[in-house]
């Protein structure tokens, strides 16, 4: 396929980033964008003129003529709107989160297996410069076989809050779960790896004043310690603490890789340091080899988000579909593997801290036992299976802090309109 990939964009602000590669890359161009936000549409309208169409509704949507559809939706919306793209003959690339239950993550795996359409699960973590250079180490055999990692993405967001929940109170990331939003901690050294996870257990932060000025219900971190399919262990850690942290290591039986960390002002996760033996068990002297990471797509990366990474979410997304076997995506079951960890973490954590079996739904007969499995802490999904948002109990949120947020949300429109 030598023809540009036509795209469409539901969700206007996340989905900038991705509209912008459409924009700068040579292999996909975009033709459509939805969103219910009609002022966000206006602004876009704005910048792309008649070139693009512009939707509100997403089945009519659909109905455009289109090779690929790209979800920066709501988190807790992708998994239903990745199956319907599906099902109309799109290729789906699904921002984080993959689903928010385990009904809906049979649903998505049997969309993709039955219409041969093609889920990329747009981690964009991974594709950092010092997780991307560790993963390519790693399958070369450079630090040997995976025996201990650790991930790290942790976020304040309070200085941000009016900008991503626009003040509603029922926005998704008010009523998330402690470990809920796992993927850009756990999913980088499932990718580095290629292991399973196969048991979890789950920790909450119980201190949550921070969150309660904010209007989010939830624990302010979670953290999930994981065991791999091979007895590996990782301890991956995510959400509001204080000052924030992008780090990640991993452990074999040759050696140690890791990136800098953001204070050591090394140049973090574009930093990589490897130390290892030429093989297990000589124990030669430290070396350790430090390098910045150079970038594949150095103009690309410098005019997109994330230090480069949703550069390359979109390119081998879009190589993909044309055809290129080579393209590094994260398909369906990956992305399943790098969040329920999470998922089942909470479970962990409302039972007491005991550790929790993760299926593996590659298998038909294990996804039986979830096929009407709903639990979640997002009403309008868990039906009679709801769950706390908190694992002492919900908590009440006076509205005067949500009108609150709107107001500063609102200031901040106003600039953007001007």
């Amino acid at each position: 396929m030598n023809r540009k990939v036509k795209v469409g964009v539901i969700g206007v602000g996340r989905g900038s980033s991705m509209m912008n590669y459409c924009k700068l890359a040579q292999n996909a161009e975009l033709v459509a964008v939805c969103d219910k936000w009609e002022e966000g549409l206006k602004l876009r309208e704005r910048e792309w003129g008649d070139a693009v169409a512009y939707y509100t509704d997403y089945d009519e949507f659909l109905k455009h003529d289109m090779d690929a559809v790209v979800l920066a939706n709501y988190a807790n919306e992708h998994a239903p709107f990745a199956v319907k793209a599906m099902r109309a003959g799109k290729h789906v690339l699904s921002e984080v989160l993959p689903v928010q239950t385990m009904k809906e993550a049979v649903e998505l795996i049997e969309a993709v297996e039955e219409t041969g359409r093609i889920y990329a699960y747009a981690e964009n973590y991974c594709y950092m410069p010092a997780p991307r250079e560790m993963r390519r180490l790693y399958r070369e055999g450079k630090i040997g076989e995976f025996e201990y990692g650790e991930g790290e993405y942790v976020h304040n967001c309070e200085s941000i809050w009016p900008e991503i929940t626009y003040g509603e109170k029922d926005h998704w990331r008010n009523g998330m779960y402690s470990t809920f939003y796992c993927t850009h901690s756990m999913g980088p050294i499932i990718h580095i790896t290629g292991l399973r996870p196969v048991r979890v257990t789950g920790f909450e932060g119980t201190k949550i004043e921070r969150n309660l000025r904010m209007g989010a219900k939830g624990g302010a971190f979670g953290m999930e310690m994981v065991e791999l399919e091979n007895g590996g262990i990782v301890k991956s850690i995510h959400g509001g603490l204080y000052k924030n942290s992008i780090w990640y290591t991993v452990y074999g039986s040759k050696g140690r890789m890791e990136s800098a960390r953001e204070d050591a002002e090394a140049g973090d996760v574009h930093q990589v340091y490897i130390n290892a033996d030429a093989y297990s068990g000589e124990y030669g002297p430290n070396k350790v080899d430090a390098y910045k990471v150079p970038a594949q797509f150095p103009e690309l990366e410098e005019k997109m988000g994330h230090g480069g990474s949703d550069v390359y979410t979109m390119y081998h997304f879009i190589e993909k579909i044309k055809g290129n076997e080579e393209a590094d995506v994260i398909d369906v079951y990956e992305a399943l593997d790098m969040f329920l960890p999470g998922l089942f973490a909470y479970r962990s954590i409302l039972a007491g801290g005991i550790p929790m079996e993760i299926p593996n739904l590659r298998d038909k007969a294990v996804r039986e036992q979830y096929r009407n499995d709903t639990a979640c802490t997002d009403p309008k999904a868990a039906g009679d299976m709801l769950q706390p948002n908190f694992s002492k109990g919900n908590v009440e949120i006076d509205d005067s802090v949500y009108d609150l947020i709107r107001e500063k949300w609102l200031v901040k429109l106003a600039e953007q309109e001007k």
